[in-house]
């Protein structure tokens, strides 16, 4: 009798049905948790928890799906073979497994000498936080604030800024921008659980990933509050412990007078008409968090006007933009009779400008002795990623400086590269005519310019919207204008009406998506060559050709 290879079974696996199976169940707890039926949550919760579909859906997630699967824990894991992922989605069974302790490395944050501290599970951890997380994200997201964007499925920092401008175009508004001073690290663990107040498995799990031993440098440290960083249900705890932070600061004020409370993730901005209302907003914030062992980081909070100067600042910024408003005519926006005008513009801020130029700066740099080509083909991805963020925005100007800036320092590099010749040969070297335009190319490949990219105006998510709600067309139309995917993920997700080629199945908005080349030549971009499919479903396809 032949053995059977664990490969080929892990490949032949019915995932289709795994999917559809895990989203019914997903779909009947948020629906559940709508009409407040927190018993049938539970049941359904539990029944999901003992699905083998859920087992070996949450086991892909973390060994396939999950981009950062090589980094390993303190078990040395950093990626499993079929035979292995097999054996994990049978041990999920048991739901009183004891935490494992976490590996602890560091981060640089930007612009700022401090590190980010980071707890990388286990891979087995993993896994079952996966699997907790496919149980309690539906039930959370049936009831989280509107205005909550970070961490969450469907929902992205333009939805953020998008929430902002609806708030004051119509209105210049003070505003209170604010900061949860070490948001996961000082979590109150038990106030935490008694906001979860969910089934017994799922309690236990948690309460020990939360008291799990930390390894850091040999030493292994037992922490009393915050979570750790690095685990995959970490962000969903965290918006759990901030939920209900946005609905005390509304019930206090009348219909007509409540503030606008938009948060994301640790960031929190706060806007209101009236100035001692908002000092009032922001002392309730202050005795809100401290019930949970957080507090409002004072380096990090301070008052601004959207409009005019206040305490010597106008606008604010925020994830990355500059929010501010300015005078106009009075006819050109919608003012009461007699008023002066004013526009609402949002731009890159000053601070993501220059973290931006320094980062192509040291890129130019470390790339003074590679080829015109490998060049192009580092830079091209950064100058894209970048412009996609802000396209969003006011930005035209703006990306053509940094199209200018990044110019001065291609020449300087040309000239680094031939001292002994004149500044117009090396110009006519790298820079040569190609489909009508001047470009930084080699014949082959050209460099991509900030303002070739388009400026479009980003639509907010509905507040009350899910993607658990089974609304299929709004959240594939969403997926096709989302402002951080590529035109031709865009293009191909339009051509395949929002399903993978390969299994069949809608791409969500948590999936990973691969460009799949089909004659397997990756320089042969053309359209009819590529396709879209999910990262797991483009790995085994590489396999097969393998």
């Amino acid at each position: 009798m032949t053995p059977v290879n664990p490969s080929e079974v892990w490949k032949t696996l019915p995932w289709k049905k795994f999917q559809r199976n895990v989203f019914r169940l997903q779909k009947r707890i948020y629906r559940a948790k709508k009409r407040g039926d927190v018993r049938t949550v539970h049941n359904l919760q539990r029944l999901l928890l003992r699905s083998w579909s859920a087992r070996f859906l949450a086991v892909r997630r973390v060994s396939q799906d999950n981009r950062g699967k090589r980094t390993a824990g303190v078990d040395g894991v950093a990626s499993l073979t079929p035979k292995q992922r097999l054996n994990y989605a049978r041990r999920l069974r048991n739901l009183d497994q004891a935490a494992d302790p976490v590996r602890r490395t560091y981060l640089q944050k930007p612009n700022s000498p401090d590190k980010r501290p980071l707890g990388i599970p286990t891979m087995l951890q993993r896994a079952y936080q996966a699997l907790i997380k496919l149980a309690l994200e539906p039930e959370w997201e049936a009831v989280f604030d509107p205005n909550s964007y970070g961490f969450r499925p469907g929902r992205s920092p333009h939805d953020a800024i998008e929430a902002v401008f609806n708030f004051i175009r119509l209105k210049p508004k003070f505003i209170l921008k604010a900061d949860i001073e070490k948001c996961f690290d000082k979590i109150d663990h038990q106030a935490l659980l008694d906001k979860l107040f969910t089934i017994q498995p799922i309690t236990k799990l948690v309460r020990g990933w939360l008291k799990a031993g930390i390894v850091d440098q040999g030493q292994t440290l037992f922490p009393e509050t915050g979570l750790a960083q690095g685990g995959v249900i970490s962000p969903l705890l965290m918006n759990v412990a901030l939920h209900g932070l946005e609905e005390e600061l509304l019930k206090a004020y009348p219909k007509r007078h409540k503030p606008a409370v938009i948060r994301f993730a640790d960031d929190l901005v706060i806007l209101h008409h009236d100035l001692d209302q908002l000092q009032q907003a922001k002392h309730q914030a202050q005795s809100w968090l401290s019930q949970i062992g957080l507090q409002l980081n004072p380096t990090k909070t301070y008052l601004a006007h959207t409009l005019k100067d206040f305490e010597g600042q106008a606008g604010f910024d925020f994830l990355g933009f500059n929010i501010k408003q300015y005078h106009v005519g009075r006819y050109k926006t919608r003012t009461n009779r007699g008023q002066a005008g004013f526009k609402t513009l949002i731009r890159p801020s000053k601070q993501a400008q220059k973290r931006h130029l320094a980062h192509l700066k040291q890129v130019i740099r470390d790339y003074r002795g590679s080829s015109q080509g490998g060049l192009i083909g580092k830079l091209n991805p950064i100058i894209r990623g970048w412009a996609n963020y802000y396209k969003t925005c006011t930005a035209s100007k703006i990306f053509n400086k940094m199209s200018a800036q990044l110019y001065f320092k291609l020449r300087r590099w040309a000239a680094f590269r031939h001292p002994r010749k004149w500044p117009t040969w090396c110009y006519r070297r790298y820079w040569k005519r190609l489909d009508g335009l001047i470009r930084f190319t080699d014949g082959e490949h050209y460099l991509f310019q900030h303002e070739h990219t388009k400026i479009q105006r980003h639509t907010k998510v509905i507040g009350s919207k899910s993607p658990f709600d089974g609304d299929w067309l709004y959240w594939a139309q969403r997926l096709q204008q989302h402002p951080l995917k590529p035109l031709r993920v865009i293009k191909l997700l339009k051509w395949q009406r929002g399903k993978c080629e390969d299994c069949g199945l809608p791409f969500s908005t948590e999936d990973v998506l691969e460009v799949h080349h089909l004659n397997g030549n990756h320089s042969d971009n053309r359209y009819r060559n590529l396709s879209l499919l999910h990262g797991h479903c483009h790995d085994i396809a590489h396999a097969l050709r393998c």
